[in-house]
């Protein structure tokens, strides 16, 4: 094998690995959240964890949302999983739904060592362009096994704009 051949090579793979990060950093594009631990996130430090990866001072988790429309309002979903009703704050800010609150970690009363963390852990910070204007005043929420669902009020109800588009 020629170096020629083991540096095109490598270069493919490279290529190919950039190519698979940017795809999975635009289908994830604003869900990819860090989570800033401070000292009410309680997190063990690292000589009480066997977990090579493990990092407390950086957390990073998806929180993965779907954003519906119809005639009348918006239905922004969020997973946030692991959290109470009261740990996270929710407001409308200009064109744009923040969901921010802080994700304690529960130690464990047993004896032990941690082996894995992959959990994140600390404040965050989701923000979730919305379609059209809303109501704010109007909102209502609902957060449900791991699952927090905002139902917002169009300010000016219509249908969703649709066009045809013909090609010649």
């Amino acid at each position: 094998m020629k170096f020629d051949d083991l540096k095109q090579g490598f270069n493919t793979l490279w290529e190919s690995m950039a190519e698979g990060w940017q795809r999975l950093r635009q289908s994830a594009a604003g869900a990819l959240i860090r989570f800033m631990p401070t000292e009410a996130s309680n997190l063990p430090g690292k000589a009480e964890v066997d977990d090579d990866f493990y990092l407390p001072s950086q957390g990073w988790a998806l929180l993965g949302g779907d954003v519906f429309e119809d005639e009348r309002r918006l239905i922004v979903r969020v997973e946030i999983p692991g959290m109470k009703k009261d740990e996270f704050k929710i407001e409308v800010v200009d064109d744009a739904l923040v969901v921010s609150g802080e994700k304690r970690f529960e130690r464990e009363a047993a004896e032990g060592r941690y082996r894995v963390l992959q959990c994140a852990y600390g404040s965050f910070r989701r923000v979730i362009p919305l379609a059209a204007r809303v109501v704010p005043d109007q909102a209502s929420a609902r957060y449900a096994d791991g699952v927090l669902k905002v139902e917002l009020p169009k300010a000016f109800p219509s249908k969703p704009r649709s066009q045809t588009i013909h090609v010649s």
